[in-house]
């Protein structure tokens, strides 16, 4: 059985990585999204270990100090973590783990995890990132300002990437993560038999 994968994707804030994650998952049903923890209380609705895993601040912290987090921040009075034990055991299982988080996120997670595949989203151009931030009508002009700026600092992080995908247009975009996919399921080090899945009788190798 071919081993899965943890599939990193983040970007500047207004360069659509919900809009682009939706879509992609939408389209798949080959990707797992990686379930984070949160100290946070259940919203109406949320399910334990769909939506998130609860916990409390001591279990959190308890698994922090254990090194059981790929990356964990703590976010407008709550802690947030991926944890390690669900992706580890969904990429045994042979499953592409889909992770959207920001920036600092992702660099946290290379510093941990280096065989997890990174993807950087850019926007068309800057100008278009902006209109973007001030479209979602959601903004203060100071806040634009500060999310623009960070935004631009942030586009120094790329290198630190495997990829980057501009979003254009949300199809295209979502069709060069799936080339990405695709080929990321072709290296060989994800197999542990080639030669077997080409010589087993009446046997083909499907990686779609």
């Amino acid at each position: 059985m071919a081993k899965g994968f943890l599939l990193v994707l983040s970007g500047p804030s207004g360069s659509g990585k919900g809009t682009i994650s939706k879509a992609l998952l939408d389209k798949r049903d080959d990707i797992v999204y990686s379930v984070s923890a949160t100290t946070r209380k259940p919203r109406d609705g949320e399910i334990n270990g769909e939506n998130y895993f609860f916990m409390s601040e001591d279990e959190f912290r308890i698994m922090a100090d254990e090194g059981g987090f790929l990356e964990h921040a703590f976010v407008h009075s709550n802690y947030y973590g991926t944890p390690k034990d669900f992706v580890f055991k969904q990429i045994e299982k042979g499953e592409i783990v889909f992770l959207e988080i920001d920036v600092q996120g992702a660099l946290q997670i290379k510093k941990n995890y280096k065989e997890a595949v990174f993807i950087f989203l850019l926007p068309p151009t800057m100008d278009e990132l902006r209109s973007r931030i001030i479209k979602r009508g959601t903004e203060t002009d100071e806040d634009i300002k500060r999310r623009f700026s960070n935004a631009f600092k942030e586009l120094d992080f790329v290198g630190e990437y495997d990829f980057f995908v501009v979003n254009d247009k949300v199809e295209n975009a979502v069709a060069d993560i799936e080339a990405i996919i695709h080929s990321e399921k072709l290296r060989v080090k994800r197999h542990n038999d080639i030669k077997k899945l080409v010589t087993m009788q009446g046997g083909t190798v499907n990686v779609k």
